[in-house]
């Protein structure tokens, strides 16, 4: 049995606490068995049975669970980088997107792509994620918005589940926006969704979440009530996309369905906050998306003192947050969302995990979960957010197996 020996601090993340206790253990020990922890602990308490099995040497550094980016749309044709300059420039990504471009332009790049070609890009995009630390991602449909592309979107996320090691979570989103062809029919796209889209999807166990964009610029509250409870009763817990544009009761509806989790929240009100806290309803912070598009940044800390717990993910995706570099979104999420480097810690672990509902299995070190941990080449959680670099040195552990960094496939 594999025992990592020789952490100077070993930050567990476990369930407990508040958003920035992350439970450290000096001097310590991981033992697993095949892909799961088996027992964690000082060095010092290190079971006699333990003491003869194969060491690995962490080289007196750092040691925290394997990140988890929580909300991504992983999987898309083609790529916006005009985009990114016309913002540049002053357009808004309300006025690009009525110019043809947003997600629209992407879901027209995605239809014309294969299967094999999606599935090909994505794995490619996982390997790097990986060596960033990352070892959970969750990964939504959302440029099909037809039922055959977006099931083909879905079954390339299947296969990337069956094929990697990082563990997979597929959510559904064929609710992101009203594709062209529907544009004055918006009621019959809608009821597309629901008698077509969602059966299907529930049929073929395609996704685990279901997920709708709140907002002025997309779907009303009503609106996604309705597909968010049509979604729960093919047995797809909701997920918003809620108030990123305007404050318009995204995360009020997500208390009242009971989601699991409300991403962006950039516009929130105080209200609303304290509604999801009363529900459990996780925010998730994505500040690529507020730094892309130029908008206010998520004030995290309001959040955090009403009792919310906050995860910070990267929304990565080819327009409004082209980056899947999860620590560097950590990184603005201290100095932009104003969380510590402990709360984001925490925030990019154990409740990141919780808002794709796999807490039990990842997000934390301890015994009875993924053998998922990072050697990271720091003296501590707050040094490693302050002196940020792009080029970490640091070894990543995915299901108890050591990634090569210049790996090319998981």
């Amino acid at each position: 049995m594999p025992v990592l020996k020789n952490i100077s601090t070993l930050y567990t993340c476990i369930d407990q606490g508040g958003q920035g206790d992350i439970h450290p253990i000096q001097d310590a020990a991981v033992c697993w068995r095949e892909s799961v922890i088996d027992w964690v602990g000082p060095v010092s308490q290190l079971p006699d049975e333990y003491r003869g099995d194969v060491a690995h040497d962490a080289k007196g550094k750092v040691v925290i669970p394997g990140l988890v980016d929580c909300h991504t749309h992983l999987v898309f044709g083609g790529w916006r980088p005009d985009e990114f300059e016309m913002r540049v420039e002053g357009q808004s990504y309300l006025e690009i997107a009525r110019e043809g471009g947003g997600i629209l332009s992407t879901v027209n790049e995605t239809r014309v792509v294969s299967e094999d070609a999606l599935f090909e890009k994505a794995s490619a995009l996982l390997i790097q994620i990986a060596q960033l630390g990352v070892t959970t991602v969750e990964c939504k449909s959302g440029y099909g918005l037809t039922t055959e592309d977006e099931l083909k979107i879905l079954r390339v996320i299947r296969r990337l589940a069956e094929e990697s090691a990082v563990t997979i979570i597929p959510t559904f989103l064929g609710a992101h926006t009203i594709p062209r062809e529907f544009q004055s029919d918006r009621e019959d796209y809608i009821q597309l969704i629901m008698d077509e889209m969602i059966p299907c999807v529930a049929d073929e166990k395609l996704a685990v979440f279901c997920d709708v964009f709140v907002d002025d610029t997309a779907f009303s509250v009503e609106e996604a009530q309705r597909i968010l409870e049509c979604g729960k009763e093919y047995g797809l817990r909701p997920k918003l996309h809620a108030d990123q544009l305007s404050s318009c009761g995204g995360a009020e509806l997500a208390a009242e369905v009971g989601a699991i989790s409300a991403d962006h929240l950039e516009q929130v009100s105080d209200q609303d906050i304290r509604s999801m806290a009363d529900a459990g309803v996780t925010g998730v912070a994505l500040p690529f998306a507020s730094l892309y598009t130029q908008q206010p940044f998520l004030d995290c800390r309001k959040l955090v003192s009403n009792g919310v717990r906050v995860a910070v993910a990267t929304d990565f995706n080819p327009g409004s947050a082209p980056s899947y570099d999860l620590p560097l979104a950590m990184m603005l999420a201290c100095n932009l969302n104003r969380l510590t480097p402990t709360e984001v810690l925490k925030a990019a672990t154990i409740y990141a995990a919780g808002a794709i509902g796999i807490d039990h299995l990842t997000g934390s070190i301890e015994s009875g979960k993924y053998a998922d941990f990072v050697v990271m080449d720091t003296p501590s959680v707050n040094f490693w957010m302050y002196h940020f670099t792009s080029t970490p040195k640091h070894q990543v552990y995915l299901k108890g197996r050591k990634l090569a960094l210049k790996q090319t496939k998981l």
